[in-house]
């Protein structure tokens, strides 16, 4: 299943007008776009790429229904020949990325679409759309793990999404980026995640007391009790109730959690901790809520808060502090009149809104220890070969420079769709667990400097000497047409 609209009216207006245009000169020119992005969100120093699988099956489906086609006419805008190519629209080309779930930087190309012209345009909004949001979420959520020292987060942002499909996107990419698990119970079918849940203060205060609430709650899940002990009074009556209530379930052979959702998290937990001890409850674990992020998250783990699972809601699903992921989709190359592919650049007075020009891919170097870094932008046709030492330079073309020999190389953008049908397909469920474990593999092997939530090393993204020369050819021809 995928929640993502079927229909290709889910793109910009004016990738539709742009797409008549270019229908109307050569609907089949062949292009090449690259999506990459321009910064890394939170601060941060890495991202995770998410959201290809709901990309990649949506665009096996992506066409204009009758009632589309109707809607279009009604703008009267679009030619009738048009709408009736529309008609018996489907992404017919082909499309390269890196693996769902990659350690990503800026300024590489994370994909890379082969089509023609029309269909390359019209497409735009969807892949940026799926891939934007996701990524921004995995990232946040894996922030939020490295925090926790690896522990184990429950998702639970689905009333603070933006939308019923922003929950399950952001349930999705928040398991990829290390969630363990997820309060979203339609995603947890769809996808397979783990769901878990404890309880609102409305049980507690439907019962006449405390006590009460905590006993009928451990009759009927007597393995899966987790008691909110701050719905009056944590330290004088919840926790007092909950070691009532756990010692009963310990009598079964019943283990049991208390969950904190305010308060001094640091100084609470430490008490509570205190409490369950001294009555012969050690066992017993204690999750905390409340509007938790990475940093306080960070600030917790370091003050050893005895703290076992971590709720986060509201700062995962939206981003927190970041709105939005900086993905952008430019045009490479394009065939020329003479049907020959030629390489394509956008010149910008902002020097960071200067693309790379031509077809390109992208190998990630290693060290002898295994461990990343730095990645490599190269144009197609170059490799870069373990074993020898090469020049990189900085891709703003300026005058960094330097040479590394790696032990070990990796191509990263692979063919993930040729002809507009899939090379892989997955279910659901499979496609997650499979990026989640690359999310997790890859970030084992970037050094903990760039993983730092506050201050992170920057990671070396370079360009090869070939192209920064034909960079560098790009900008003077273009100096030299505008002063004739």
């Amino acid at each position: 299943m995928n929640n993502l609209p079927l229909s290709a009216l889910f793109t910009d207006y004016y990738e539709l007008t742009m797409a008549q245009g270019f229908w109307k000169q050569n609907k089949d020119t062949a292009a090449v776009f690259d999506m990459f992005f321009r910064r890394q969100p939170f601060g941060g120093g890495f991202s995770i790429f998410a959201g290809l699988d709901n990309l990649l099956e949506t665009l096996t489906n992506f066409s204009f229904s009758a009632e589309d086609i109707d809607y279009l006419k009604k703008q009267n805008i679009f030619d009738g020949a048009f709408l009736e190519y529309l008609k018996d629209f489907k992404f017919s080309g082909d499309i390269y990325t890196m693996q769902e779930g990659s350690v990503i930087f800026p300024e590489e190309p994370v994909l890379r679409v082969h089509g023609n012209i029309v269909e390359a345009q019209i497409i735009e909004g969807i892949v940026l759309n799926q891939l934007n949001f996701q990524s921004l979420i995995a990232t946040k959520a894996a922030r939020v793990w490295l925090a926790s020292k690896k522990g184990s987060i429950m998702e639970f942002g689905l009333r603070r999404a933006q939308g019923v499909d922003g929950a399950l996107s952001a349930s999705r990419a928040a398991y990829i980026g290390g969630a363990s698990s997820t309060s979203n119970v339609l995603a947890g079918r769809i996808y397979g995640i783990p769901v878990a849940g404890t309880m609102a203060h409305s049980w507690v205060m439907s019962f006449d007391s405390e006590l009460e609430a905590f006993r009928a709650y451990a009759e009927i899940y007597p393995e899966k009790s987790v008691f909110l002990i701050d719905t009056y009074d944590t330290l004088n009556s919840g926790i007092n109730n909950a070691i009532i209530a756990g010692r009963e379930l310990k009598e079964k052979g019943c283990n049991f959690g208390v969950r904190l959702d305010s308060g001094d998290i640091h100084y609470l937990s430490k008490e509570v901790r205190k409490r369950l001890d001294e009555a012969g409850l050690e066992k017993a674990f204690i999750t905390v809520s409340n509007e938790l992020t990475e940093e306080i998250i960070g600030a917790l783990v370091k003050q050893n808060a005895p703290v076992d699972s971590w709720g986060v809601g509201t700062h995962m699903v939206t981003g927190g502090s970041e709105a939005s992921f900086t993905g952008v989709y430019k045009l490479a190359a394009r065939q020329n009149a003479a049907g020959e592919m030629t390489a394509t650049m956008k010149i910008s007075d902002n020097i960071k809104k200067t693309t790379n020009p031509g077809i390109k891919n992208v190998w990630r170097l290693f060290d002898e220890k295994g461990m990343a870094c730095c990645d490599i932008i190269a144009l197609e046709g170059e490799t870069v070969e373990a074993g020898k030492e090469s020049r990189f330079y900085h891709p703003s073309g300026d005058f960094r420079q330097f040479s590394f020999k790696p032990a070990s190389v990796r191509e990263m953008l692979t063919l993930q769709m040729k002809g507009g049908e899939r090379i892989d397909k997955n279910t659901p469920e499979a496609a997650i667990k499979k990026a989640r474990a690359v999310a997790s593999s890859q970030l084992e092997y970037l050094d903990a400097s760039y993983k730092r939530i506050l201050n992170p090393h920057i990671y070396k993204v370079s360009i090869t000497e070939e192209l920064k020369e034909f960079k560098m050819s790009f900008i003077k021809d273009n100096i030299d047409q505008t002063q004739k």
